[in-house]
């Protein structure tokens, strides 16, 4: 079976593949909201910190599930627990790929926002006033027509398999997002106000790093920022050719995945001081606003106050965030459309149009009980799935999983060492944070 599966044809086009799965708006929206709200620079600390000390085996654990197995998660799971209860390593198959069906419903809405704001100051440059009414503003019918857009692009990217599809444009979308990133630094770097932004981002406050919210804080964004927990990163290590170095290609994504949201912080708290100089409120009740407010209306009247320049920054900074969003939604596509050509026997366009019209109705379904549904499934995806299924990833490759799992095999060295940690720490440090993200709110 292994060997008629499409599969990376580099590793450079793994990296940026998987990479490109992780930096999604948790990198560029989330991060640097917690960064500015934790202490800045001490935040920083902690996070690349809790990146070696958790995420990063986080990320080997998932890849190798997916690697040794050479099969979609419901398959590599089944396999892993095949000497305890298989029927447990399949329900947890199932489990991360309803997680990901659910994820992409949301992320599909905003992804589409996104791509609304990146049309915008095309509108406002071409003077259609009505049409830059409609893509900035916040209605039922700019939701009905954006998502389907944005599942159409992912659809059409996931139909080409994972050579020509995933592997081709993600060779060509993570560099751009890198260009654009680096030029948006470049520029609000030049403005008033942004010197303050940088010295808050990058200049530690010591006496904050002891601080248990900003521990946790960190801990929990280090661990959503690398989109562990789903499945997106289990396929993929399953498209690496056997022979491949994982924990060498599984430190190049993670490495890369943290330099995008360090440079996402060198971007937006910079910018969010500009807007402060420019009259515009960011702080309230001692903290910066965040989220949704952050992206749709704070940076937005920032880039309204730029003037012409204004509308070439609002078009580049949505370009980029658009680009975040498909990395992103592609590889939580290609979970349930892997599982349906592997398992069913569906032919891929069979599967990714199936798949498609399943997240298309599930969005439907929120935007039309936007106001309460919308935040339950974020709050649920993201405080109770993702922990919970990174402790089981611990813990069946730690625990359950012996025959065929070259960690438990190893008596001596480096790898020993790492498999007990993986072991006996990294549950423990997991379970941590699942305890503080879940009681969080």
């Amino acid at each position: 079976m292994a060997h008629t599966r499409d599969g990376f044809q580099s590793r450079l086009g793994f990296v940026l593949a998987a990479a490109g799965a992780a930096v999604g708006l948790g990198n560029i929206w989330g991060f640097p909201t917690q960064a500015a709200n934790h202490g800045g620079g001490a935040f920083l600390l902690v996070y690349f910190a809790v990146i070696f000390l958790l995420a990063l085996p986080a990320l080997y654990t998932e890849l190798y599930l997916g690697h040794q197995a050479q099969a979609n998660p419901v398959k590599a799971l089944k396999t892993a627990w095949r000497e305890g209860n298989p029927k447990i390593g399949a329900a947890a198959g199932y489990i991360g790929l309803a997680g990901a069906i659910v994820m992409l419903s949301f992320y599909s809405i905003v992804a589409g926002w996104m791509l609304s704001h990146a049309l915008d100051p095309l509108a406002q440059m071409a003077e259609l006033d009505a049409a830059h009414q409609f893509l900035s503003g916040d209605s039922m019918l700019r939701n009905f027509i954006f998502t389907p857009l944005m599942l159409i692009l992912t659809a059409s990217i996931i139909l080409k398999g994972v050579k020509s599809g995933i592997e081709a444009w993600s060779r060509r979308l993570m560099p751009l997002l890198l260009v654009l990133l680096l030029c948006l630094i470049g520029y609000m770097a030049t403005l008033d106000g942004a010197a303050e932004g940088f010295r808050t981002y990058l200049v530690p406050d010591f006496s904050k790093i002891s601080d248990p919210d900003l521990i946790i804080a960190a801990m929990g964004q280090a661990f959503f920022s690398l989109s562990l927990g789903v499945g997106c990163m289990m396929i993929y290590g399953s498209y690496l050719k056997p022979n491949e170095n994982l924990p060498k290609l599984t430190f190049s994504v993670a490495m890369l995945d943290t330099s995008v949201a360090f440079l996402a912080g060198l971007l937006i708290i910079p910018a969010i001081f500009v807007a402060q100089q420019n009259g515009v409120q960011v702080f309230q009740d001692g903290k910066l606003i965040g989220e949704g407010r952050l992206i749709f209306a704070i940076l937005p009247e920032l880039f309204a106050n730029m003037g012409e320049m204004g509308l070439l920054v609002s078009l580049t900074f949505f370009v980029l965030m658009s680009i975040a969003s498909v990395t992103s939604t592609i590889s939580s596509t290609e979970i349930p459309v892997s599982f349906l050509v592997e398992n069913h026997g569906f032919q891929r366009k069979q599967a990714t149009w199936l798949v498609t019209l399943v997240i298309l109705l599930a969005s439907s379904t929120i935007i039309l009980n936007f106001d309460w549904l919308f935040e339950l499934v974020i709050s649920l995806f993201t405080q109770y799935q993702l922990p919970l299924m990174g402790l089981f990833y611990f813990i069946t490759v730690g625990w359950v999983w012996k025959r065929g799992n070259q960690l438990h095999l190893e008596s001596r060295g480096a790898h020993y060492w790492f498999a007990q940690y993986v072991r006996f720490v990294c549950p423990v440090l997991m379970t941590a944070v699942f305890i503080n993200v879940a009681l969080a709110k």
